[in-house]
């Protein structure tokens, strides 16, 4: 059994599946250590906290509830020839925010357009998002939000026995960043695909918190409705030298090849100059873009997770100190920081390639990289550099 990039389990078991296979799995997973899955293209919350397994159809990866007694069957088998490939215990995984420091946004006029949107050319561009789906699997989404009057949103919920609706604020922010509005009631625009279709999925709980297992469900639903992008601000640290996790790379693998890329947050556990710690997970899977964060100046956030070794690395950089966007509580807008805040605007900024070129999957990947501003920083820091729009 591989060991999960993360000190924090939740009991469960994730399990690595032959492409295509759903119904010999089923099979195996029941022969080799009594566990009988079901298989579902449209999971629920209640579905992933009730079943002894469940298969995940679009990604072809189980998880499952194994006693003591199961696991050494699920393990022989994926030392044996048939379709269960790796096993994996599933981690606890958490909004990832950054603790505030100071930064002077004044050096940007913002009266019109957020620093943000301004710092990745989102403003100067055309391209609106229209016409592409966006998934932004966090805390939810404040539905009755008053920007998003008349916007085109599809919701749903893995955490059990919690609405949609976003107690947390963390979600909202995120949807703002990559999909909000160009001319609120006030302030300025903040979304960089402001035309495009919201799929908010509920992956973590109001409380801020959830696990690989819920991830992995609105990553599936996401691609089942044909979301060209997928954001997620989410994760949990790793340590230098833990290998990435196998099933998430292959699920990120899969879903590239269905036409949907992930993106992810880097991670905001670095102090710098004094502590550079590595990409988190699941960013670090090399099929998952990671995204660092810079700060109105074009300096890297000192929370920023870098590249450290050979595992995990940052695919791009965008603006995630004090950002301004959405907020699921009264005025409706607030300021915050991390790769959280970053990962968004690239998630919009893909949005915009994949209207303006028709890019999915690889070629987004590829366009978002080759195009980015080139910035004086160590690529181990920054990636390709900065996301600019089309």
């Amino acid at each position: 059994m591989s060991q999960p990039t993360s000190t924090e389990t939740t009991g469960r078991y994730l399990v690595l599946l032959e492409s295509g296979s759903t119904a010999a799995s089923v099979r195996e997973l029941d022969h080799v250590a009594g566990i009988q899955v079901a298989s579902t293209t449209d999971t629920v919350a209640e579905q992933i906290a009730s079943s002894d397994g469940l298969i995940f159809h679009e990604l072809g990866i189980a998880l499952v509830d194994a006693t003591p007694d199961q696991l050494p069957g699920l393990n022989r088998a994926v030392d044996e020839p048939g379709p269960v490939l790796a096993v994996e215990a599933e981690r606890v995984v958490h909004a990832i925010t950054a603790t505030d420091q100071d930064a002077d946004v004044t050096a940007v006029d913002e009266s019109a357009f957020t620093w943000g949107l301004q710092a990745v050319r989102a403003n100067l561009s055309t391209a609106t998002g229209k016409g592409i789906r966006v998934a932004v699997l966090d805390t939810g989404f404040t539905v009755a939000h008053a920007d998003f009057v008349g916007r085109t949103v599809t919701t749903s919920s893995f955490i059990p026995g919690e609405a949609v609706d976003d107690a947390h604020g963390h979600g909202t922010h995120c949807v703002g960043v990559s999909c909000g509005p160009r001319k609120p009631a006030s302030g300025p625009g903040y979304g960089v695909a402001y035309e495009a279709e919201i799929f908010a999925g509920k992956v973590l709980s109001n409380a801020g918190s959830g696990s690989d297992g819920g991830i992995l469900a609105g990553i599936e639903w996401a691609i089942a409705n044909g979301c060209a992008v997928i954001s997620m601000s989410l994760g949990a640290a790793t340590r230098p030298g833990t290998a990435y996790s196998a099933i998430f790379e292959q699920a990120a693998s899969r879903a590239l090849a269905k036409g949907t890329l992930i993106i992810a947050a880097a991670g905001n556990e670095s102090r710098r100059p004094g502590s550079v710690n590595p990409v988190g997970h699941p960013a670090n899977c090399p099929s998952i873009m990671a995204v660092g964060a810079t700060d109105v100046q074009g300096a890297l956030g000192f929370f920023s997770c870098g590249t450290v070794d050979a595992v995990g690395a940052v695919d791009v950089v965008a603006p995630g100190v004090d950002v301004y966007s959405s907020w699921n509580a009264a005025p409706g807008t607030k300021r915050l920081q991390g790769t959280s805040m970053a990962t968004p605007h690239v998630a919009g900024v893909a949005a915009l390639m994949a209207e303006r070129y028709g890019a999915r999957g690889f070629e987004l990947w590829a366009r978002l990289a080759q195009t980015a501003r080139r910035l004086p920083l160590p690529s181990t820091d920054v990636g390709a550099g900065l996301v600019q729009a089309p």
